[in-house]
């Protein structure tokens, strides 16, 4: 970056040296447009992802919330086996203990359904009230997401479409900045070698 400012410094203060060659000019107004591109295109970039993710994520809420039913379950007995780490929906970043326990609930069809739920909640002794999701037939799921989770996870696409965006264009100046250095000194190598043999001689180019 700090080249990036010397070679516009350059573009502005030596518009007439006679010693700038075209190359330094070039070089210059790459790292214009990469600069522009790092102010303006990269956080327009990440707005735009980050707006398509949200978009996208508060939809899935909005299916999951419709797909999905809170309903009052009664405990029958904790599953056999360990707590088991998962993500939260309801938090979105921190792990949650997730039980298994038995638990048993009414289907909407009206049937009586018993099975292993996973719970974050502190579980209380058989007959203990338990609220649980489930889906269309009956069947539990975890929880929807939230749609506050859903916002963060937008948000930190953004951040990541920006970052990306702006490793893009850094990589691209580097690239064309490094293939105009290799053609500049391509030339001179030739430039040397054409006067290499008069180079020293008296009376040359007189």
């Amino acid at each position: 970056m700090r080249g990036q400012w010397a070679l516009l410094r350059g573009l502005s203060s030596g518009r007439d040296n006679p010693l700038r060659r075209a190359t330094d000019r070039r070089e210059a107004w790459v790292a214009l447009g990469a600069l522009l591109l790092l102010v303006i295109g990269a956080p327009a970039a990440g707005w735009a992802g980050g707006s398509l993710a949200d978009d996208a994520l508060q939809q899935s809420v909005r299916a999951q919330h419709q797909e999905r039913h809170p309903v009052d379950a009664v405990v029958v007995g904790r599953a056999p086996g360990r707590e088991r780490y998962v993500g939260d929906p309801e938090d979105g970043s921190e792990r949650a203990a997730r039980i298994r326990v038995v638990a048993s609930w009414q289907a909407p069809d009206g049937s009586r359904r018993t099975g292993e739920v996973a719970t974050a909640s502190r579980i209380g002794a058989p007959g203990s009230p338990l609220r649980i999701w489930t889906d269309a037939a009956g069947l539990p799921v975890a929880p929807p997401m939230d749609g506050r989770a859903a916002r963060s996870h937008a948000v930190l696409a953004g951040i990541g479409t920006f970052l990306l965006a702006a490793g893009c264009v850094e990589a691209g100046r580097r690239v064309v900045v490094g293939r105009m250095v290799r053609q500049r000194y391509a030339r001179l190598d030739r430039e040397w070698a054409a006067a290499g043999t008069d180079w020293g001689r008296a009376g040359t180019g007189g």
